[in-house]
């Protein structure tokens, strides 16, 4: 009996606080799954990196940010979570001063900041993911 191959990937939840509003970023998808579509910064891990590293990288490499103070926020196991197959994501979240620049590149289209009061559609299961990142920073979302 073959064994299913499994992936293991990193998403990064960064917020700001401009003004009196919490906004996180995210980037549109240049690839499927979920082409157009808004996610969260993220992407796989590398053989040789630690998630914590490969999270930080996939951030830069996708939207020239670079963060070093990272919280986990928990680990997405869900079996039918991303279409491409068994993907298992480990989600880490921080902050930023306001009005942080933010250029897309790599595997983003485009990368914005949007108020967590008027997301988007979100790809994936990011929606549950930026919900729970929230709470530990208590960040309010209603």
């Amino acid at each position: 009996m073959s064994r299913p191959q499994i992936s293991i990937t990193t998403d990064a939840v960064i917020f700001q606080l401009t003004e009196i509003k919490y906004q996180v970023l995210l980037i549109q998808r240049k690839n499927e799954p979920f082409k157009g579509q808004w996610a969260l910064p993220g992407g796989f891990l590398e053989d040789d990196e630690l998630l914590i590293e490969g999270c930080k990288r996939e951030l830069e490499e996708e939207t020239s940010l670079m963060i070093n103070d990272l919280q986990r926020v928990g680990v997405y196991d869900e079996i039918e979570r991303d279409p491409r197959g068994r993907m298992i994501s480990v989600a880490f979240t921080g902050c930023v001063k306001n009005s942080t620049k933010v250029i897309a590149n790599d595997d983003a289209e485009k990368a914005d900041w949007f108020s967590v009061l008027n997301l988007p559609a979100l790809a994936f299961d990011h929606q549950r993911i930026i919900a729970d990142a929230a709470k530990i920073l208590q960040i309010p979302l209603s």
